[in-house]
């Protein structure tokens, strides 16, 4: 398939308003890259522009290492998937799939053969003879994802496929989507979304957003695991990570902290030098990794405010013990009865805390 290199590209609306800036991306053949970040931080204007729909202000896009910056969206060998199924409503399902090859001048037979493999890969078979009407949300994507397939593009580009779905579709056509991109090993496909779901559960690599650049690239274990910044760490996971304000009292091979909110000293398993010792630090933990304690050091102490039994964990979000703190939540497995009003002290395993000082993980200094 193809490999794409981004350098230094940015946008500029009316030569003032800058939406992005020196963005620096290398995808290789055969993954898929999924961009994401906050509404307006430029995910579906970097996507236009890799399809040539947005012109490029600055900087320079090549597939396979030919220049792109001036070719026609028609002649980059993409493919794009929209918000929106843009299907013909009074085309058959395989006049839909097969409407961008006649205009190519394929033969009938090139068409058939390629209609029917798509709608194989896609569980359409049965659908072929139907108009869009008839068919389901689902359905209609799938149908929209195999009018990309039939052109046997270098890249896919997909742009919030799945943000018209209702909550089950959506599970089931990301799932359709994972194991497409599973039956086509070699093909390059670029997501855009605002569900961390998709991004954690679809993407090679993800590419977050923010500030008009990258605030960091990685697989979705190293951006969960290892977020270079407070941004990052607080962006992926659901609920956000919690972040305390705290000072190292001791360094080494551990870390040890003591918290404003807490009492006593924490460790964290984060390599520091003596230098560090009075350093301010955010410590992060995330609420899926604060534990209850009864010990005589621990991270935060505060009163239940809400508590919600969800099942398989109780999520307890705690009364603010400073109105400029951001809420504290935690998520505490199996059921929890009758928090509410409770004091508990909360603490966290030394290998789960993340330290940041002015707003950079220390882990990348």
């Amino acid at each position: 398939m193809a490999d794409l290199k981004l350098v230094d590209v940015g946008k500029t609306y009316g030569g003032t308003v800058e939406v992005l800036k020196n963005i620096n991306l290398d995808i290789k053949t055969g993954e898929l890259i999924v961009f994401v970040g906050p509404s307006g931080c430029g995910k579906s204007t970097l996507l236009r522009m890799i399809a040539g729909l947005e012109k490029i202000s600055h900087g320079e896009f090549y597939i396979d290492g030919e220049l792109m910056n001036d070719v026609p969206p028609a002649q980059r060998g993409i493919a794009m998937v929209f918000q929106s199924y843009a299907l013909y409503p009074h085309m058959t399902v395989r006049d839909n799939m097969s409407f961008a090859l006649k205009l190519a001048k394929k033969s009938p037979e090139e068409i058939h053969a390629a209609v029917d493999k798509a709608a194989k890969t896609l569980q359409l078979t049965e659908y072929l003879d139907r108009l869009p009407k008839a068919l389901s949300g689902g359905q209609r994507q799938r149908v929209a994802i195999g009018r990309s397939i039939v052109r046997d593009p270098k890249v896919y580009l997909f742009d919030e496929p799945l943000s018209n779905l209702d909550a089950a579709l959506r599970v089931a056509t990301r799932i359709e989507i994972a194991q497409l991109k599973e039956s086509m090993p070699e093909s390059t496909m670029v997501y855009v979304t605002h569900d961390q779901v998709e991004a954690m559960t679809l993407a090679t690599r993800i590419v977050v957003l923010a500030n008009k650049g990258i605030a960091q690239v990685g697989s979705p274990l190293d951006l969960y695991v290892r977020p270079e910044n407070e941004f990052v760490a607080q962006f992926i996971g659901s609920p956000a990570m919690n972040l305390f304000a705290g000072e190292i009292v001791s360094a080494g091979a551990q870390t040890g902290v003591r918290l404003t909110d807490g009492k006593g000293v924490i460790m964290a398993d984060i390599p520091t030098q003596a230098s560090d010792v009075g350093l301010k630090v955010n410590v992060g933990i995330r609420p899926e990794d604060m534990a209850l304690t009864d010990g005589e050091n621990y991270a935060y102490e505060s009163k239940v405010e809400i508590s919600e039994a969800l099942g398989e964990v109780t999520q307890v979000y705690f009364a603010k013990n400073n109105p400029k703190h951001d809420a504290v939540i935690a998520k505490l497995p199996g059921i929890h009865r009758d928090m509410r009003g409770k004091l508990l002290r909360m603490t966290a395993d030394p290998a789960k805390l993340h330290l940041f000082s002015d707003g950079k993980s220390l882990l990348y200094r």
